[in-house]
């Protein structure tokens, strides 16, 4: 797919298919296109060019939508002076879904409580909890969430990780775009992250890493001087972590493994009381793959990315294309 608003183009030839039955996080700098991309699944914008379909078909031509899709783009958008069940309700009736599943997914996200508050009243975390229940009020083969964890306290942000994982241990295709790169790692297994509306990267969460990481080793050891000419002897690059704990000096050496670290620390009568590997972290691969591609540098908010969706059916879920 393709967006082009003027002369800039927010989707830029975008392709990537989101599969059943795992968490496929959704990736990009401020700008890249994500939102976008998203609508256009949704059918709220259409592309220049290409196409998104859902289980096989655009949006526009789906029976039963709600049924089908489900999706939290903006929390707040419900109308404050209603009550969060009287919001679903009227969502329900719509669409020609029981009552009784209103207070089924007000279960499920924890509102049953406040039910009757309008939601004009909800804080953030509340409104993206109604946001949740509305798009499971159909129970849908395919759930989006942009940002689904902005204004969550710790625990609802753990809560919310578990209950995405379950709803994909169900065979549901979950996709969900997230400026929590740590909370990403442990919630995803597949990533698409794209930068300036392009595709950067489509695999999974350790691949991603992996591709964009350095290996290397942590050492310790209370004869450092000895350690630091042994390996570089050896021809290994040595690095003084940068903020050196002097009780227990320590070195990271790039490249290497503990089992080559361990035989030169021997054949050198050595004490070490400290070797382990070390992998690079979403965080750090996330923005050596994207560094180039951010055209809003310092704070703001995410603007958005492009790509494409499309489908077939699987188990319980439906792909996206």
């Amino acid at each position: 797919m393709t967006k082009q608003f003027g002369a800039k183009k927010a989707v830029d030839d975008l392709s990537f298919t989101v599969r059943p039955g795992i968490v496929t996080g959704f990736l990009g700098p401020n700008g890249a296109g994500k939102s976008t991309t998203m609508r256009m699944i949704l059918g709220l914008d259409q592309p220049t060019s290409g196409t998104a379909l859902i289980e096989g078909r655009p949006y526009r031509e789906l029976k039963n939508p709600i049924r089908t899709v489900g999706a939290l783009l903006d929390a707040k958008w419900v109308h404050p002076n209603r009550s969060a069940r009287a919001h679903l309700q009227w969502m329900a009736a719509s669409n020609g879904i029981a009552t009784s599943r209103v207070d089924e997914v007000l279960r499920l996200v924890g509102l049953s409580e406040v039910a009757k508050q309008k939601a004009g009243g909800f804080s953030l975390g509340m409104s993206q909890r109604l946001g949740l229940a509305g798009a499971l009020l159909g129970d849908p083969k395919v759930l989006m969430f942009d940002e689904p964890v902005n204004g969550l306290d710790p625990e609802g942000i753990v809560w919310i990780r578990k209950f995405m994982q379950r709803l994909a241990a169900e065979g549901r295709t979950v996709l969900v775009s997230s400026h929590l790169l740590s909370e990403m790692a442990l919630t995803a297994e597949q990533l698409i992250v794209i930068g300036r509306g392009r595709l950067i990267s489509d695999s999974s969460v350790q691949e991603f890493v992996d591709r964009a990481s350095e290996a290397s080793v942590r050492v310790r050891s209370p004869q450092l001087d000895a350690l630091r000419s042994a390996l570089t002897s050896a021809g290994l690059t040595v690095k003084e972590p940068s903020s050196l704990d002097q009780v227990h000096p320590t070195l990271v050496v790039a490249e290497s493994t503990t089992e080559a670290i361990g035989e030169i620390a021997a054949r050198n009568n050595i004490v070490l009381h400290e070797l382990a590997s070390q992998h690079g972290s979403l965080e750090d691969a996330f923005m050596k793959l994207t560094g180039d591609d951010v055209q809003y540098h310092g704070a703001g908010t995410d603007n958005d990315v492009s790509g494409q969706a499309g489908g077939r059916s699987d188990s319980m879920g439906g792909a996206l294309r």
